[in-house]
């Protein structure tokens, strides 16, 4: 998109500027300042191939902004979505990592609250039926990572049959460490929601804790502040297992990306091959405590 393209949506007052924001993988976004104030503007189009429905994300940004963790939704259309401005400084993997407990807290009352909010077909999300998804679109599309497709097929069912039940909540699952921002007051947000839906609070709990690297005891902190109390031995290999599973699933996700789009300055290649080290790593902590995963 072009300045011309922000400058033509017809949502703004007055004056106008724009100016690209960089960082996004998938998304092109721009901050657009005009005499209402500051605004960011979200492009992109559905995503089949990533489960992406932007008339979800949209419901879901607007439900989030009422539970009380977003921005406002100012203007939606197809392909385009402005949000307000929020002046806040975004996390890196340390700060999630500085205080577990009141990310498990965060994500208590983000996953309580949603529910409540959300309107319309219920959206899903299960990473076990992403990840095999994502092996079939790969092997059809002959990815330079077909290779690795049966080992990571083999490792999510693993990882599935370690689940517990949990009940069933509605959570963000896309819980990288530049999704959460930090204003001046202290009150976070949480922002880009192409993947919300309703699913199992482990996913949201081992992203947050895999995508910032946290340890064992930051881990911990995280579980005990979100369960109320320090989790069992089920609870414990289960999270490990998710742990693996959305290492896994942003892996391929890269895989994925990488034969449909071209988000500039995004490296998809060296994305997947970042995590699938991260994923050896955590297999074989994984592994090392509860045997060898059947082949």
């Amino acid at each position: 998109m072009t300045v011309d393209h922000v400058r033509a949506l017809p949502c703004w007052e007055g004056e106008v500027t724009a100016e690209p924001l960089t960082g996004g993988l998938s998304n092109e976004s721009w901050k657009v300042t005009d005499a209402a104030g500051a605004h960011v503007v979200r492009f992109g189009a559905d995503f089949p191939f990533h489960h992406v429905s932007r008339a979800n994300e949209v419901m879901a940004a607007r439900a989030a902004h009422a539970a009380g963790f977003a921005p406002a939704v100012e203007y939606a259309a197809p392909g385009v979505m402005v949000s307000a401005f929020v002046a806040a400084r975004t996390w890196g993997a340390a700060e999630v990592r500085a205080d577990p407990a009141r990310v498990g807290r965060f994500l208590r009352a983000f996953h309580a609250r949603m529910p409540g909010e959300v309107s319309g077909p219920g959206a899903i999300f299960w990473v076990f039926h992403v990840i095999r998804d994502y092996a079939r679109t790969l092997a059809a599309k002959r990815s330079r990572f077909a290779g690795s497709l049966p080992h990571l097929v083999r490792v999510a069912a693993a990882m599935e049959a370690a689940q517990v039940a949990l009940p069933v909540i509605y959570g963000h699952h896309d819980l990288l460490p530049a999704n959460f921002l930090e204003d001046a007051a202290g009150r976070l947000w949480l922002i880009d929601y192409e993947y919300a839906g309703f699913g199992t609070a482990m996913f949201d709990l081992a992203g947050a804790a895999s995508n910032a690297g946290m340890g064992a005891e930051e881990a911990e902190a995280l579980l005990t502040a979100y369960f109320g109390a320090a989790p069992d031995a089920a609870m414990h290999r289960a999270f490990d297992a998710m742990q693996c599973a959305s290492l896994a699933r942003e892996a391929m996700w890269a895989m994925v990306s990488e034969i449909f789009l071209a988000a500039l300055g995004a490296d998809y290649d060296a994305h997947a091959r970042d995590y699938l080290g991260r994923l050896d790593a955590a297999l074989d902590r994984y592994q090392s405590l509860y045997g060898k995963i059947t082949p």
